[in-house]
């Protein structure tokens, strides 16, 4: 049975040495995808609404607010940035089975707890590797979509664990804050069934800023449960339902097994974006002659984004478009491309997707499920014309999948498009080389750069 001791005993055991250099890139990798994405998040109405809402309750703090001028506390800043790297649906994703959370989702915990404490990047990517593992781990071992709890349930917890770790907090505090945390903030899967509303790109950042805040009374003294996971009434009893095991790796290596997004659309919907636009560009598929799309998929998929927690044909918002696969697969089609200018509400209301997202059929395929629980995410797409010509594609991964990961010139290239569209180009330039090396620079390095 894990232990909550045994969490703690973990965070406490992540040495950068220890950590091999694959690892520190790949970390880097994760740092770079997650400040260009939280960039090109600026401006969209639900992170502005964070926004005015932590200036309403502070006027400054230590730690910087993403591409705004002012700062913030810890969990403000948590709070705020998270919501950044997490709003478009362009983050990363840890792919279990039963369960797929955003390690990215930790990221700007361990950053703003960095600054508190003029972190080094080193002791910044020990926090970011700590977090990745434990989030890895929950999913694997003790998923809780079907439970009926939303992934941000894990996320309260690994991103505890990362900040405790950059926070330097000594084993007792550790399992106080993991016990504050976990037993506080168990978020409930509503978020993302039926009609899909905004809190659902904002809901891991309130995970955040718990997660920071129960750090921070855990370090001024604040007892918690630290029997969280095997305590009578605990997490294991009530959240998991099970005594479940983890094996936590101390070479984080998790980060591995991470894929990151090609196109801003949810993590299962990755494959068959990627087919349906190979097949719209080589053949040159006119819309308008389209009658019908099919998509075999795997059971996770078709839960989420195909019609099994609600219908995934009345779209109007972002929030709904980029959670259904009827959606995405029109606009990829008519667009030939799949970016946050899909997601736009003119793009969304326009009559050529519209029609045609209705005519997209989506079915659940055994057999997918059980490759994508071996490690693929298989997709199979067939567009019949009005004449009855058919065109096929059949996918096993994409770009940005484990097994065809993408390089650091990838990532940066993704970085550069989104960052863009706010800073100048030597900005742009530095925040790569900042983060490039980071296990050479200091959090001061990293976060000067994004006001």
């Amino acid at each position: 049975m894990t232990t909550t001791a045994e969490v703690a005993d973990f965070v406490q055991s992540v040495s950068y040495d220890e950590l091999s250099d694959e690892a520190v890139t790949e970390l880097e990798k994760r740092v770079l995808d997650s400040v260009g994405i939280a960039i090109g998040a600026l401006g969209a109405e639900p992170v502005d609404i964070v926004a005015e809402t932590v200036f309403e309750v502070e006027e400054d703090g230590p730690c910087q607010l993403w591409g705004r001028d002012g700062a913030a506390s810890p969990p403000q800043a948590a709070m705020h940035n998270t919501a950044l790297t997490r709003y478009l649906d362009y983050m990363d994703s840890f792919l279990a089975p039963g369960e797929t959370p955003h390690p990215s989702d930790n990221i700007a915990s361990v950053v703003a707890c960095g600054e508190l404490v003029d972190a080094t990047g080193r002791e910044l990517l020990e926090g970011i590797g700590v977090a990745y593992e434990v989030q890895g781990e929950l999913a694997w071992n003790a998923p809780v979509r079907d439970r009926g709890f939303d992934h941000v349930t894990h996320t309260v917890i690994s991103a505890a664990c990362g900040a405790g770790k950059v926070l330097g907090l000594d084993r007792e505090q550790l399992r106080n804050a993991i016990g504050i945390a976990g037993t506080a903030h168990n978020a409930l899967r509503v978020t993302r069934t039926g009609g899909i509303n905004e809190w659902k790109g904002v809901a891991s950042a309130n995970a955040a800023r718990n997660a920071v805040y129960a750090c921070l009374l855990a370090r001024n003294g604040m007892e918690g449960p630290t029997n969280l996971f095997e305590g009578q009434k605990g997490w294991n009893q009530i959240i998991a339902r099970t005594d479940f095991e983890v094996n936590l790796d101390p070479g984080c290596g998790h980060v591995f097994d991470t894929m990151t997004k090609r196109y801003v659309a949810e993590t299962y919907a990755q494959s068959a974006v990627e087919g349906i636009v190979e097949l719209a560009a080589e053949f040159e598929i006119d819309p308008d002659d389209v009658e019908a799309i099919h998509l075999e998929t795997f059971h996770g998929a078709k839960l989420i984004i195909g019609g099994g927690e609600g219908s995934r044909y009345e779209v109007e918002t972002k929030a709904q478009a980029d959670h259904s696969l009827p959606y995405m697969l029109a606009a990829a089609l008519v667009d030939r491309e799949l970016t946050s200018a899909q997601y736009d509400p003119d793009r969304i209301q326009r009559d050529d997707v519209q029609r045609l997202l209705r005519v997209v059929d989506v079915e659940e395929n055994d057999a997918f499920t059980k490759r994508f629980e071996d490690g693929e995410m298989p997709a199979a797409i067939q567009v019949v014309l009005d004449d009855g010509t058919t065109f096929d594609v059949e996918k096993d991964a994409f770009q940005g999948h484990p097994t065809q990961p993408m390089t650091w010139d990838r990532i940066e290239a993704k970085y550069e498009r989104l960052a863009a569209q706010r800073y100048d180009d030597e900005r742009v330039r530095n925040i790569a080389a900042v983060v490039e090396t980071l296990r050479d620079r200091d959090v001061g390095d990293l976060v000067s750069l994004l006001d």
